[in-house]
């Protein structure tokens, strides 16, 4: 678990979903993290079936956040949620602080934010920024990613030398025009090729 990891929201979507979601892998995503969680149950399965059809030719994974896997064998607990029975082959819990952290128990990976004031949630706080994120990824004695408020290539390279296996971006990648290049160019800062310091959001570096 670890690189850039794409974070569904339909309502900040520039395109719809399954086509944002298309462009991202195109751009090279593997990992995608299904939210819509006020979705019925039916229409939020035909959305997971949807997005594994294009994770599939990839050998990608969804993630599904909540309670029920829709049938997928990866889940993505919120904090302080207890866990459903039968545990699934991938298991993740989001964390805001050290008290999250301390009650972490057979999780496989862990989000950990917000890092940066979020677009996606105002007011979601305080930012652990990334003094925070380094002390408490360092605790968690598993992989890390990083989420909340990573809009830019410099942010991406930040939350890397921090010391997390990866991120978790949401906003920046769904209100994206060109979802391929916006995933592309993240993945880039992430593999230590790109600055972010050019104004389309990263120098290449080689």
């Amino acid at each position: 678990m670890g690189g850039v990891v794409v974070v569904t929201d339909r309502r900040q979507a520039a395109l719809p979903l399954v086509d944002v979601v298309a462009g991202v892998v195109t751009g090279g995503a593997r990992v995608v993290l299904l939210r819509e969680k006020d979705l019925p149950r039916a229409q939020r399965l035909r959305l997971a079936v949807a997005l594994r059809a294009l994770l599939r030719p990839v050998a990608g994974l969804l993630i599904v956040a909540g309670q029920d896997t829709l049938d997928g064998e990866a889940l993505h607990l919120r904090a302080g949620a207890v866990a459903p029975l039968g545990r699934p082959r991938l298991l993740g819990r989001s964390c805001h602080d050290e008290a999250a952290v301390g009650r972490l128990s057979t999780e496989d990976y862990v989000t950990l934010s917000p890092v940066h004031p979020s677009r996606s949630k105002p007011g979601y706080g305080p930012p652990l920024e990334i003094a925070g994120l380094r002390r408490l990824a360092a605790r968690t004695g598993r992989p890390v990613l990083a989420l909340g408020g990573i809009e830019t290539s410099e942010q991406v390279a930040a939350c890397r030398e921090a010391g997390v296996a990866g991120v978790a971006v949401m906003g920046a990648l769904m209100r994206a025009a060109d979802p391929a290049a916006a995933y592309a160019r993240m993945c880039a800062a992430w593999d230590g090729v790109c600055d972010g310091s050019s104004r389309d959001g990263g120098r290449v570096l080689a």
